[in-house]
């Protein structure tokens, strides 16, 4: 019991590279699932003497992945791991705009990123590791964005308030077992990643809030992926992580 298993989406780049490469250490075996591999990962790896696992699986198929996952896990045995970990942190901007302009097939695509495949996730982790009697956690990276409306941002609004509402629900189950897991929606805080690029770059034509997203960069106010993914890991780190089933990074 050495080793603290991370199973981690989205981990190409952005916060989800850096979080990926922050849990590149001793004692730690980590799995990725992206759409795309990471070389520099690997290497990291390599060097660090650390287990990696990269798989390339589009979420928008989150029923392959998750029974994929639950494969793999039912695979492992438990006695050599002192804690489990899912982070979900995978997801997409649909085409910025109001959503009487919105493409079907794009909005889709969101939804089932953003939220069936983490949805559909946490129930193979929760199922496959449910007896294994080590510490469990998930953790689901959500968005102030969840909390709070924002014109022309529909579809990523309804995933992420999704994303809250299951984990509050997730927290109600797993704290009716013996051993649950804990569970936590997490809001990371404002970070410049190629999200953000979006949302300076969209017409102010379709996205009212542009200028206040180009004066978050102007002023230096957003948090780099790397102090991001920090604060995110320190929070699931923390002796009461579970406590809050939907949280701030920030509170």
């Amino acid at each position: 019991m050495t080793q603290h298993l991370y199973i981690l989406t989205g981990a190409s780049r952005g916060m989800g590279l850096a979080m990926a490469q922050q849990l590149l250490t001793p004692g730690n075996k980590l799995l990725c699932i992206s759409r795309h591999s990471h070389d520099g990962l690997a290497t990291a790896a390599q060097q660090n003497h650390v287990p990696l696992t990269q798989w390339t699986h589009d979420l928008s198929d989150g029923q392959g992945a998750s029974q994929r996952l639950r494969d793999w896990l039912e695979g492992l045995h438990a006695s050599a791991y002192a804690s489990v970990s899912l982070i979900n942190n995978a997801g997409v901007i649909p085409r910025i705009g109001p959503l009487s302009q919105a493409d079907a097939a794009d909005l889709a695509q969101a939804l089932r990123v953003g939220l069936e495949a983490p949805m559909q996730l946490c129930a193979a982790f929760l199922e496959a590791t449910e007896h294994w009697g080590i510490p469990r956690k998930v953790l689901n990276i959500s968005s102030g964005l969840g909390r709070n409306a924002m014109a022309s941002q529909a579809g990523y609004c309804a995933a992420k308030a999704g994303m809250d509402h299951f984990t509050r629900c997730m927290a109600l189950d797993e704290a009716l077992k013996p051993h649950g897991a804990k569970v936590c929606a997490l809001a990371p805080g404002v970070i410049d990643t190629d999200m953000q690029v979006q949302l300076r770059g969209a017409a102010t034509a379709a996205f009212p809030d542009q200028a206040r997203f180009a004066q978050l960069k102007e002023k230096g106010l957003l948090s780099s992926a790397t102090q991001a993914a920090s604060q995110v890991l320190a929070f699931l780190a923390r002796p009461d992580f579970g406590e809050q089933a939907v949280a701030d990074v920030r509170g």
